[in-house]
């Protein structure tokens, strides 16, 4: 049951982090001003990506690129969030004493499986292509930005 609840929870945490890219036309709005940090959403990690994006002083042809990227994404992204959703309330939505709880539970896990290991896909790829349109200089620049929040959050004590 602990592997069932830890892969509902991994689904969950990664539905919210799809919700970064369903909302990803923030990521290249904030892209757009580089001197503020983007503005946060409902849960404030979400524009992490495009708080990064705007400290690398990306050229209006870039800003035109990444946002092209995630408007491109954001269909697929916003479709495979939705199926999470709705698998995550037919759960939530089955009580544990309907002799059909195991099936569902079954049921959900093997979908939310399937539909994680789709939106891992998409994110790479989007990710893949939002780092070519930088300059090599941005993409260390980038990978150094990456590298310190990192290290910020294993810093940060553990959320239980």
């Amino acid at each position: 049951m602990k592997s069932i609840r830890n892969l509902l929870a991994g689904s969950l945490m990664a539905a919210a982090a799809l919700a970064t890219a369903t909302t990803g036309i923030s990521v290249a709005t904030a892209a757009d001003d580089t001197t503020a940090p983007a503005a946060p959403g409902p849960h404030g990690w979400h524009h992490h990506a495009g708080h990064l994006l705007s400290k690398l002083n990306l050229t209006p042809e870039q800003q035109a690129s990444v946002k092209a990227i995630m408007a491109n994404a954001g269909p697929e992204m916003k479709s495979i969030h939705q199926q999470m959703r709705a698998n995550s309330l037919k759960l939530q939505n089955t009580q544990p004493n309907d002799p059909n709880y195991a099936n569902v539970v079954a049921e959900v896990t093997q979908a939310n499986g399937a539909l994680h290991s789709q939106m891992i896909s998409q994110q790479a790829e989007v990710r893949a292509q939002v780092f070519k349109v930088l300059t090599p200089a941005q993409q260390t620049q980038l990978q150094a930005l990456q590298a310190q929040r990192q290290s910020r959050w294993q810093g940060a004590p553990a959320a239980q």
